[in-house]
């Protein structure tokens, strides 16, 4: 029987080891940014199967139990088609079309696959959530109209829709006199994140992996910092006004991904990039490295690690570091088990 990956590496380890220090026996300078106390070390060094991961973030329950298939499909999909085109990028190496597209699909997963935009993903479905269970009720009383007009009588049910992966259930309940109840339930919740990752990967990837790929340089005396939320979408007006509500249409928004200390991923939404291997502006690069550092969720990588608490000071405060590891701890549970009653398993 196959073992199911339990530590699930929301930033894979074939590109965190970019970063690896030599100095520090091959193993990550990481700061946290969120940190219990004081004296907690300003950096630790980790192994890059050690860090940027957390317990069952993409297991989920299906009807045969447990699985990881998740996991296994990002891995088999998007990051092990790009080891070799992430090596030639660090080596200097002749990039065909194809090393080109693996290195934007995986650039593409690493965007809506971190707990970062899980966090966004939730807060969003809270809102949404309310027209998306409106729609679902609304089709199933056609399904009802149209069999009564048939003179069909609809047989009470309890069901996902077998059509839709999405996590939804639709039940019907009919009387002796052909009345009903409908009823829809979904989950808020770790399987239909995976659900939007899915679609985004498979449906959206092909429409936003167009544009204008090229690999910037940093200059000397300045590295690339990466992060537990690499890839940057980045809406940018001058070093005063920018933001990360970028979108991958959005014209002249800047998209960024490090890809080794030195080497950056971006591009330009409707324009054309500077050529392959161009090193930046010493000034922007200061700046770019500023965006990368601030765009961090909870963990930063680097090489070099001046300046980085002065760009970003670390909130220290057992209170909130105990809440959100108590969130992690509960997380597979709670989530296993709205899987299983949504599915009517007991």
């Amino acid at each position: 029987m196959q073992q199911i990956h339990r530590d699930n590496h929301y930033v894979p380890q074939l590109y965190l080891k970019r970063w690896a220090h030599a100095g520090h026996e091959g193993k990550v300078l990481t700061y946290r940014l969120l940190v219990p106390h004081e004296n907690y070390p300003l950096w630790k060094a980790h192994s890059p199967k050690s860090i940027a991961f957390h317990r069952h973030l993409y297991t989920y329950y299906a009807a045969g139990g447990e699985t990881d298939e998740f996991e296994r499909w990002l891995a088999d999909e998007f990051e092990s088609p790009a080891e070799e085109a992430l090596d030639r990028v660090v080596r200097e190496q002749r990039l065909t079309p194809e090393h080109w597209e693996r290195l934007v699909r995986f650039a593409v997963a690493q965007d809506v696959r971190t707990p970062a935009r899980l966090k966004e993903f939730l807060a969003r479905q809270k809102e949404s959530l309310p027209a998306l269970l409106d729609e679902a009720v609304q089709e199933a009383v056609t399904m009802m109209a149209d069999a009564a007009s048939r003179g069909v009588r609809v047989a009470s049910t309890s069901s996902p829709l077998a059509a839709n992966p999405f996590p939804l259930n639709v039940s019907i309940t009919t009387n002796e006199d052909g009345s009903g109840t409908i009823r829809a339930t979904t989950i808020v919740g770790r399987k239909s994140w995976l659900w939007s990752i899915r679609h985004h990967l498979t449906e959206t990837i092909e429409k936003i992996s167009r544009h204008r790929w090229t690999i910037l340089h940093a200059p000397p005396g300045v590295s690339w910092p990466t992060s537990d939320s690499p890839f940057v979408r980045l809406s940018f007006v001058d070093a005063a006004r920018y933001d990360f509500r970028g979108g991958w249409g959005v014209k002249n928004g800047n998209l960024l991904l490090p890809l080794s200390p030195k080497h950056l991923l971006f591009a330009t939404v409707g324009e054309r990039s500077p050529l392959r291997g161009t090193t930046v502006d010493p000034g922007l690069a200061q700046m770019m490295r500023k965006i990368i550092i601030q765009h961090a969720d909870r963990y930063i990588f680097v090489r070099d690690t001046e300046d980085v608490d002065l760009i970003r000071p670390r909130l220290v405060c057992a209170e909130t570091f105990k809440a959100e590891q108590a969130v992690w701890q509960t997380w597979h549970e709670e989530q296993t088990a709205a899987e299983a009653d949504l599915l009517g398993t007991p």
